[in-house]
């Protein structure tokens, strides 16, 4: 951190310098944070097939997992508690790993073509109640873990990033002609002896076998 301020003139450090240029946010923009999973939170919930968590490990590296599933597969079971299925994946463990030592969480909740997103942060635990898992069954299949939430603070996002990106507009989208496959960047990162082919059918394997 010391060498890369050094590579700078100008570095923020304190929030009453962030204040001066930027001003105190409108009251607005505080009162919406709420503590429960509300009925306008559970709706946008319901509807949400997407969501990025963030979690953070002992030595307080972050780490932003994306989950997707269908339509409503995060679970409110009560207003103060989420329940988000863990599916089959390539078995980092990121997440559950740092919750297991660190339960702070945060959520970013992203429904396609809704330019506001729902943002959650709590607490977790993972577990393994039959019960549970059942009800988040996909194909008779059963997650084997759950992510269990603890809902502290829960606040609706502006639409802002999301105008501004496009992201929701194919017009705006840009040309990926030049973008490296996953199968590319998995054999370069990973310096893997399977040739990119290879590793393509080992990917279209799993994305047909195992998202269950």
């Amino acid at each position: 951190m010391t060498s890369l301020r050094h590579r700078f003139r100008n570095v923020v450090t304190s929030e009453e310098e962030l204040r001066t240029v930027v001003g105190q946010p409108p009251e607005r923009s505080v009162a919406k944070v709420i503590q429960i999973i509300d009925e306008y939170a559970r709706r946008f919930i319901a509807h949400a097939p997407f969501v990025f968590v963030a979690s953070a490990g002992a030595d307080g590296m972050v780490d932003v997992s994306p989950k997707g599933d269908p339509v409503g597969f995060v679970k409110v079971l009560d207003d103060r508690t989420l329940a988000i299925p863990d599916r089959l994946g390539n078995r980092r463990l990121d997440t559950l790993r740092n919750v297991l030592i660190n339960p702070n969480i945060g959520l970013i909740f992203v429904i396609p073509g809704v330019t506001y997103t729902l943002r959650v942060s709590g607490r977790a635990i993972i577990v393994r109640d039959l019960e549970l898992r059942e009800t988040l069954a996909v194909n008779q299949k059963l997650p084997d873990h759950v992510l269990v939430v603890d809902v502290l603070h829960v606040l609706s996002h502006c639409p802002k990033c999301m105008v501004r990106s496009g992201l929701w507009q194919p017009d705006a989208w840009p040309d990926t002609s030049g973008l490296p496959s996953f199968a590319e960047m998995l054999v370069a990162h990973g310096k893997l002896a399977q040739t990119v082919e290879e590793m393509q059918a080992i990917i279209d394997s799993g994305n047909r076998e195992r998202l269950y």
